[in-house]
This record gives structure tokens, sequence and C-alpha cells, in this order.
């Protein structure tokens, strides 16, 4: 293998850079058009998430050849690596918040979340969007300060899952009662149970890229699990 001048490897950090942002772009639409199936019941467009899953996998495989070939041809050192490196991992937290909203599609084909009164889907799924919104920027702006707020707002967003969790518990026990109701019931709530656990780990993968960014930026492992 021959390295490339380093102009030209500049410019592959950079479209590099570029790329992770576009796959991001792409999975955050995936994100909203299941949480816009899961809220008007819309089974067309749940459909379309699920078929294009493949799609995002495939830019997965590609831009993770990227990386290695990145490592492979110029042996980045210091910034430049820990960049490819966070890079690498970014992808991989990318593409299973795609997975992630590839169920919350097939959620939606099920369809029943709407009978849980208490539970806001939609908020979470919000929250959750911004979350990994708010961290996809700061690694493109590589903003230290932006990655601790992610993190930060983390707790948020794994409280409001624990209360819609119980939310959906309490609605269980109340519908108990209607015993020709209890199958459809417990089909429900099994449905919401998995849209909040999935949502929550959305979120838990926005703080994944936000902890990888601030490796990347000031070299500081406190967001790593």
């Amino acid at each position: 293998m021959i390295a490339v001048p380093r102009e030209e490897y500049r410019e592959s950090l950079d479209e590099l850079r570029a790329d992770v942002e576009s796959m991001a772009n792409d999975v955050l639409g995936q994100l909203q058009r299941a949480l816009d199936a899961l809220d008007g019941d819309d089974h067309g467009l749940a459909r379309e998430v699920i078929e294009s899953d493949d799609r995002i996998n495939q830019r997965y495989l590609e831009l993770e050849a990227d990386c290695i070939d990145l490592i492979a041809l110029q042996q980045p050192v210091a910034s430049d690596l820990r960049f490819v490196a966070a890079s690498f991992k970014i992808l991989t937290d990318l593409e299973r918040i795609g997975d992630l909203a590839t169920n919350l599609a097939r959620y939606a084909l099920a369809g029943g979340s709407e009978t849980i009164a208490e539970v806001r889907i939609q908020t979470i799924g919000e929250t959750a969007h911004g979350q990994v919104r708010g961290a996809i920027d700061a690694y493109v702006d590589a903003d230290p300060e932006a990655c601790r707020a992610i993190a930060d707002r983390d707790d948020e967003l794994d409280a409001a899952c624990q209360n819609a969790s119980e939310a959906v518990v309490r609605e269980l026990i109340a519908g108990t009662s209607d015993r020709w109701d209890v199958e459809q019931l417990l089909d429900d709530v099994s449905g919401v149970l998995l849209t909040i656990r999935d949502l929550e780990r959305v979120g838990d993968h926005a703080v994944n890229i936000a902890g990888r960014t601030l490796y990347m930026s000031d070299g500081d492992p406190e967001l790593i699990y």
C-alpha cells in the first residue's frame, strides 16, 4: 500500500467528517419517520423505514472501510488517530440507532401504542432525537462542552423513560379487570415498553457519540463507557 500525499490525506479526513455527518442525517431522518409512523399509525411510512435499513447498513460498511483504509495507508498519530478512531466508533453507534428506528417502525406496524393514555411516546422520541442531533453537531464542531451537556441531559431522558414505564404498569394493573380485553392490553403494554426501551437506547448511543467526540477533541475519556 502506498501513502497518499499529505494534502490529499487532510482532504480525506475532512471528507470522513462530512460523510459521518451525512450518515447521521440519514439515520436521524429514519428515526423521525419511525416516530411519525408511530404517532400517525402510518403503516406505509413504517414499511419505508424498514425497507431503507439495508441502505443505512451498506453506507455504514462503506464508511467503516474508509476508516480502515485511512489507518492502514497513513498510520495517523495523536489527534488524527483519535479522530479516525472516534469516527469509526460513532459510525457503529449510528448504525445501531438505525436498527432501533427499524424496531420502532415494526412496533408501528403492530399498533397499540396510542392506547396507553398516560405515555407520551412522541415527547420521549423528540428528546432522544434531539440528543442524537446535539451529539452529531458536537462531533462536527469538535465541541467538548456540548459533549458534556449531552451527557448531563441524558438523565432527563432516563427519568422520562422510567416515568413512562411506570405509567404503563399502572395502565396494566387498572386494565386487568376487563377480562375480555386483557390479551389485547398485554400486547399493547409489551409494544409500548419495547418502544420506551429502544428510545432510551437511542439516548445511550447519543451519549456514546458525545463521549467519543470528547475523547477525539480533548483526549478525555471521561464519557467513554
